[in-house]
């Protein structure tokens, strides 16, 4: 009965395959676009700072910051870009600006603190391993300094998000994996013409369908961390371009994401070791993967910017 179904099923396939790949390459694109196709009923609800049982208003200040790294980056259509608080302490970003939903980016609550005024951090309870960080003890105060950037270092965290958006950066990275999944598929159909196994046993079809999905598989992983290797080095190139100031102000948020990135090592104990390496980055490795741009690349990047726009 289950070998009927399964020489049954194998023919339907079959005959329907080039149906079935398009549906699938859709489907899979769509799948990954949906997060910024609706960014406000997905992304947003991801990463929405909540104050007192009630999602948090963005300060005026804030979103002077914004409007003013809008004109900066001469955004044309302004309405396309919005921005709220968002949790973390970074800002993040969704969306296709040309799309009717536009694109959404978060800023972080640690944004509002200058250095004369540390409220937007001290304000939030941080809690790494159980326990509540005391914004008093040595590590709380190394932390605090870490998260507090100067306006221009806002401006270009702020900056690389916006140009990331405009780069329709969003969609090459959604491409990457329905691009893969149709050339491995084709990729062997045509090495079982070429070895003569679309008539030979079954076995041998299934060995070789079994390599070529391992070699397209990791074939995806590689070609889908080049391309957010590349376009997280061209936001920052583009976002650090703007001026001086904000190629200052880049080297000064990775600097002390690096930074704090060091401190939350010490503090998270085993994890935080698991997690960040000595010098700050993220443990990106698994294997022949690469999934984060280095964070001391992406700063060693703009210092070099900064040198040829002070030339």
């Amino acid at each position: 009965m289950g070998v009927q179904f399964l020489r049954k099923a194998s023919v339907w396939v079959k005959k329907r395959k080039i149906t079935l790949l398009a549906t699938s390459c859709v489907g899979l694109l769509g799948a990954n676009l949906s997060y910024h196709v609706f960014p406000e009923q997905t992304f947003k609800l991801l990463h929405e700072c909540w104050s007192d049982g009630q999602p948090a208003e963005l300060s005026q200040r804030l979103s002077g910051v914004f409007q003013d790294v809008l004109q900066d980056t001469a955004v044309k259509s302004t309405d396309s870009y919005r921005a709220f608080a968002a949790s973390g302490f970074h800002p993040v970003s969704a969306g296709i600006p040309w799309l009717p939903a536009g694109s959404l980016v978060g800023i972080p609550p640690n944004f509002d603190s200058t250095v004369e005024d540390k409220k937007g951090i001290v304000n939030h309870v941080v809690v790494i391993n159980g326990k509540e960080v005391d914004w008093e003890s040595n590590e709380g105060v190394a932390l605090k300094e870490a998260l507090t950037f100067s306006p221009e270092a806002q401006k270009f965290a702020i900056a690389r998000e916006v140009v990331y958006l405009r780069n329709g950066s969003p969609l090459a990275r959604a491409v990457v994996a329905p691009v893969c999944l149709a050339g491995t598929c084709l990729c062997g159909v045509g090495i079982k013409i070429a070895l003569g196994l679309s008539t030979g046993p079954t076995i041998f079809r299934g060995i070789c369908n079994l390599t070529v999905a391992a070699a397209g598989l990791i074939f995806y992983y590689v070609c889908y961390d080049a391309v957010t290797y590349y376009l997280d080095c061209k936001a920052d190139r583009n976002a650090a371009t703007v001026s001086k100031d904000y190629a200052r102000g880049g080297v000064e948020f990775y600097d002390k994401i690096l930074s704090r990135n060091r401190i939350l090592r010490a503090l998270m104990g085993k994890e935080g070791m698991k997690m960040y390496a000595p010098s700050g980055n993220l443990f990106p490795r698994y294997w022949f993967r690469i999934k984060y741009t280095p964070y001391t690349y992406r700063r060693d990047l703009i210092v070099n910017i900064l040198r040829e726009l002070q030339a």
